[in-house]
This record gives structure tokens, C-alpha cells and sequence, in this order.
């Protein structure tokens, strides 16, 4: 009983951060931060959707397939953010204009 709450809980979460992931990347302005919703919001999302998978079928083969895809996740996910921060900026994609506060500039530059 108290399981199935558990399972509830984490799908819900794990679908509310997935889909935080998906419309980071549709409404953020930048690649960089499109980058950081996709790999942070998702890879959470899909490692609470898959703890919930394993709470479920509660055998050996599934929770350990379950941890090594949430390590692999976990392992892969920064690699890749940091893959494509590097292309985009060897490619010279144009990051998202900020305005500073009158005298941040000085701040800085020192």
C-alpha cells in the first residue's frame, strides 16, 4: 500500500521534471541554458521515473537494470552538456543578450 504511494509520487515528480525538461528546451532563449534544462530537469526526471519502475517489479534484473541506467545517466548526461557547450561555442552560436545594472560593468571588469 504504502509502496504504490511511494511509486505515485516518484512517477509524478519524475513526469513534472521531464516535462520542465522539455519546455526548457522549447521556451529558453539560449543554447547553453537549453542545455543545462535538458540535461539537469531530465536526467532527474528519468532517474525518479525509473526508481518508481523498480519499486515496482521489486525483482533483482530490473532494479539493477534500473541503477546502471540511472548511473549511466548520470555519467553520460554531464559529458554530453559539456560536448554540446563546446561545439556551440567553437561554432560561435550568438548566447542571449543580458542587460547589466548601471555600474555592473565596472564590477566586472576589476
Amino acid at each position: 500500500m504504502i509502496a504504490e504511494y511511494i511509486m505515485a509520487a516518484l512517477l509524478i515528480l519524475g513526469g513534472f521534471f521531464c516535462f520542465v525538461a522539455g519546455l526548457g528546451v522549447l521556451r529558453l532563449p539560449d543554447v547553453l541554458i537549453r542545455m543545462h534544462a535538458s540535461t539537469k530537469a531530465g536526467t532527474l526526471g528519468s532517474g525518479l521515473i525509473l526508481v518508481a519502475v523498480a519499486i515496482f517489479f521489486a525483482d533483482t534484473g530490473t532494479i539493477t537494470r534500473a541503477v546502471a541506467t540511472i548511473l549511466f545517466l548520470l555519467i553520460t548526461a554531464p559529458v554530453a552538456a559539456h560536448m554540446i557547450g563546446r561545439a556551440a561555442f567553437k561554432a560561435r552560436v550568438p548566447l542571449w543578450n543580458t542587460k547589466l545594472e548601471e555600474g555592473a560593468e565596472e564590477k566586472l571588469s576589476r
